[in-house]
């Protein structure tokens, strides 16, 4: 799943999509034959094929890596197979012969319920998509609206995040959040083809493009037939969904909303609960007279900022707002956490400590924005303890937790009643003897990723 893999932000696929953006964005340059004129040109297949285009696109796949699509070559066996087979596979772009596969279905759980359908192209597929993307994004990328931050080069989640901030803090206290009703499966391929034309004129890339979108889905083994929505999961999906939305951020523009969209999360700010409800009315006719969507009526709502979630974020109540960790994002960390922190795994502590290192070090490196960092200490005290009872649970027997414990540097005398305790290790490890020898010094001393600390470093360098 190349674009898709596991994240920290709401959504799961967004942060991930960012990280290629911000990666390829030094190499999005304007290819000689779209110097002429961007909007016009009718050659710029040409510049899909150029082999520095199709070299950076297969770069971009090789360091995502990701799993294999329908025809079951993975990276590895491709690389090879792409030095043999590439001259034909340019032949058949120019000549307008190239037919993409279907995607392969592929199932990842929601973060309240249910599941996310992505779709996963070939690995050829998503070196043509990356190709089409290199060449498109100069285009298309410089006429977007400010206020897009999903999916662009030098854009980010973090970027939406004190955007919406300073809005609230401007005394735009009421959110309106919409929320579209599952997007990337309901997008009109009529409409979006319409919106790309207006740009591009070269006939065999649109027509490469329309192939992509109605690419079929291998489920069950059995291909089922696309005609609306754009997968996720492939690399040209996130261009072609701003390309499709920026009609409606200009529309919020020319009536002067401040807004914050991110892919398909929308956040517009107003003063007054009445203007929010008037604002959501005409989103929700706008979107689907212009562009054949439908709002999620239940994930959608007129409310205060610090009642709702925006990638994961949410903001206190106060005058001059600030950042703190979304109630979802809490219990999701801490869910993720329980999986690693689980007793029965059978694995050594350094081992463990390694792995949740691996996890915590991705996790602050997205919500290090957050200005309340009382949660963090809260975290970090509820991993400590979970770490004691996977250490108990180690030591299985109370008398090697006494020996333990002696170990470390406790009296004797204090510990003595451990060797006839009837204690689980979920009560043993809020025992004041069990947490001073199983404190913070010992944590550290295995290297654990220590998230106060690191927010306190953090703070200090911006």
């Amino acid at each position: 799943m190349e674009q898709l893999k596991f994240t920290f932000d709401d959504g799961g696929h967004k942060s991930d999509c960012e990280r290629n953006s911000r990666r390829d964005a030094a190499a999005l340059q304007v290819h000689p034959v779209l110097m002429e004129s961007k909007a016009t040109s009718a050659s710029l297949m040409r510049a899909v094929v150029q082999e520095e285009t199709l070299e950076r696109a297969w770069k971009a796949v090789r360091q995502n890596r990701g799993g294999p699509g329908v025809d079951g070559m993975n990276v590895d066996l491709f690389e090879s197979w792409w030095s043999k087979n590439r001259q034909r596979i340019v032949d058949e772009l120019l000549a307008g012969t190239y037919q993409p596969q279907p995607v392969k279905r592929c199932e990842i759980p929601k973060a309240k319920a249910g599941v996310r359908v992505l779709g996963i192209p070939t690995v050829l597929d998503r070196v043509v998509q990356h190709a089409i993307v290199q060449v498109l994004t100069p285009i298309f990328d410089p006429g977007f609206c400010e206020h897009s931050f999903g999916f662009r080069p030098g854009r980010s989640a973090h970027g939406a995040v004190l955007a919406a901030r300073k809005f609230a803090a401007d005394g735009f206290r009421w959110v309106v959040d919409v929320d579209l009703k599952a997007f990337f499966d309901q997008v009109n391929h009529d409409v979006l083809m319409g919106r790309l034309a207006k740009r591009v004129a070269d006939r065999d890339l649109l027509r490469l493009i329309r192939r992509f979108l109605r690419a079929g889905m291998l489920d069950g083994g059995v291909v089922g037939p696309r005609t609306a929505g754009t997968p996720q999961g492939g690399p040209l999906s996130p261009l072609l969904s701003n390309v499709l939305l920026d009609e409606w951020d200009k529309e919020l523009e020319r009536r002067g909303h401040r807004f914050v969209r991110y892919a398909d999360d929308c956040n517009i700010y107003v003063r007054s609960e009445r203007a929010g409800k008037r604002v959501l009315d005409s989103c929700r006719r706008f979107l689907a007279k212009r562009l054949r969507l439908e709002i999620n009526e239940e994930k959608s709502a007129v409310a205060r900022p610090s009642t709702r979630t925006f990638l994961g974020f949410s903001m206190t109540a106060h005058r001059d707002p600030k950042l703190r960790l979304g109630p979802d994002s809490l219990v999701r960390v801490k869910n993720r956490l329980r999986e690693i922190l689980r007793r029965t795994r059978g694995r050594s502590l350094p081992a463990i400590v390694f792995e949740l290192n691996q996890y915590l070090r991705g996790w602050f490196g997205y919500f290090r924005l957050i200005e309340t960092p009382s949660v963090l200490k809260e975290l970090q005290s509820w991993i400590q303890r979970k770490l004691r009872c996977y250490r108990i649970k180690q030591l299985g027997r109370a008398s090697r937790l006494f020996w333990e414990l002696k170990r470390l540097g406790l009296p004797a005398k204090e510990l003595v009643w451990l060797l006839s305790t009837s204690r689980g290790p979920w009560r043993l490890s809020r025992n004041s003897q069990v947490h001073q020898g199983f404190g913070p010094r010992y944590w550290a001393s295995l290297g654990l990723f220590n998230l106060p600390a690191s927010w306190r470093s953090f703070r200090s360098t911006t």
